[in-house]
């Protein structure tokens, strides 16, 4: 074998290599850009509200946790309102399960409201008898 065949079969395959690994980069970029567009929270303000809250359902589900509940307003109607959670497990991890709440609890809820002033809130503290819930494991 010559020396320029040996050298130009090696040149092939680091480009090869480069290529690949070019392209595993590229890959792993655009997966980061999509998980945190995914968590962006445009949707909401940066206003807090605090809302005293009847669970009308809870789901513990994925990608988030909701909580329905009606918030009776000023005017004494009641209004709808759903509230967002992180993910399952890392509120399993605090203790949650999917029977946290039932229907009828009675919760102090506070967080982001919605921008477009719907019925929707990014929750951020959930306060049931008096007690803090906690919305991520603790370390001990």
């Amino acid at each position: 074998m010559l020396r320029g065949e040996a050298s130009c079969k090696d040149e092939s395959l680091v480009m090869y290599e480069k290529a690949i690994m070019i392209l595993a980069v590229l890959t792993a970029l655009i997966a980061g850009n999509l998980a945190v567009a995914h968590h962006g929270r445009a949707s909401y303000s940066e206003e807090i509200v605090t809302l005293e809250a009847t669970v009308t359902e809870f789901r513990f589900v994925n990608p988030h946790v909701q909580i329905y509940f009606d918030v009776t307003n000023e005017a004494g109607e009641v209004e709808q309102w759903q509230g967002e959670l992180t993910a399952p497990n890392r509120l399993a991890r605090a203790g949650w399960t999917k029977s946290t709440f039932v229907a009828g609890d009675k919760l102090q809820i506070s967080g982001f409201a919605a921008r477009n002033d719907g019925h929707s809130v990014a929750i951020r503290e959930i306060v049931m008898d008096g007690q803090v819930l906690p919305l991520r494991e603790s370390v001990p």
